[in-house]
């Protein structure tokens, strides 16, 4: 086994879940990917000079109990639609595959059935828990006024970070519902870091931070806010993982990405003695 296929493989576990991509129990070179969400177990070869040359979709392992009958067939054409556009000589695709298949399903899927799947996703993630008549109100808000941060890239990944003034806990957290309930490719993204520090009446202090999945990275960005002087406002950092780990460096990506939107916000002054980030490190 390749050192980028172990590596992808440790990734996509991480991601998705233990389980979602294991080997073949009978066949070499041969993994068993349950693609997250899906009915469909698929078969994929990955060849020993992979990802110099393509994996292999050999077909469908199993369908869930619930699956119903030619979904099977559909979720493995799709698959290999997405394997076949994102797969660059050379580099890991595995990732860039299952969300494009996911991109791909739901661009079929009814606004009915759509909407019957992201309350799935609520209730696996506490971000996205499923929400009373109350909170959908709230999500059915005017959009809340985000100031977004250049783009930061390394290594494939993708960071990208929103802030808001906000004024409560309660605003807060409707912002976010917002954001996740109305932005797919937020929703779908690897992980949602969310800090935020808000002066209350009778001078009550809330600080606040998430995750998502990204261990110690809220801590540093609400950390961050702190070393800024930073109230009554919150910030979203959202990345999309590449396929590569970027280890101790992903933190500063993050910090350096929420930073960009404070800045643009006027709520920092740009530090004139450095250089602003590229987007590429």
């Amino acid at each position: 086994m390749s050192e980028e296929l172990q590596d992808e493989i440790e990734a996509i576990n991480s991601i998705y879940g233990q389980g979602c991509l294991v080997p073949s129990s009978s066949e070499a070179n041969v993994y068993v990917l349950s693609p997250p969400g899906e009915s469909s177990s698929l078969r994929i070869e990955f060849p020993p000079t992979y990802p110099a040359v393509p994996p292999v979709v050999l077909g469908t392992n199993s369908t869930g109990e619930h699956g119903k009958r030619g979904d099977a067939a559909r979720e493995l054409s799709l698959f290999c639609q997405a394997v076949s556009t994102v797969y660059q000589p050379g580099a890991v695709c595995l990732f860039d595959a299952i969300e494009e298949l996911t991109r791909l399903l739901e661009s079929e899927v009814p606004k009915e059935t759509q909407h019957e799947d992201t309350s799935h996703e609520d209730d696996a993630d506490p971000q996205l828990s499923a929400k009373s008549p109350a909170d959908s109100k709230q999500i059915s808000m005017q959009e809340p006024p985000w100031i977004m941060s250049d783009p930061f890239v390394e290594l494939k990944s993708t960071f990208v970070a929103r802030c808001a003034k906000v004024s409560s806990t309660e605003e807060a957290e409707a912002f976010l519902q917002h954001l996740l309930s109305t932005d797919k490719k937020v929703r779908t993204a690897t992980h949602n870091i969310t800090a935020w520090r808000i002066k209350g009446p009778n001078n009550t202090i809330f600080q606040d931070c998430n995750d998502d999945g990204e261990t110690a990275a809220g801590g540093r960005v609400l950390h961050l806010m702190q070393l800024m002087d930073l109230w009554n406002v919150m910030v979203v950092v959202t990345r999309w993982y590449g396929g590569h780990k970027l280890g101790p460096r992903r933190f500063a990506l993050i910090n350096q990405t929420a930073r960009d939107a404070f800045v643009k916000a006027g709520l920092v002054s740009e530090n004139p003695s450095k250089k602003k980030g590229s987007g590429k490190s």
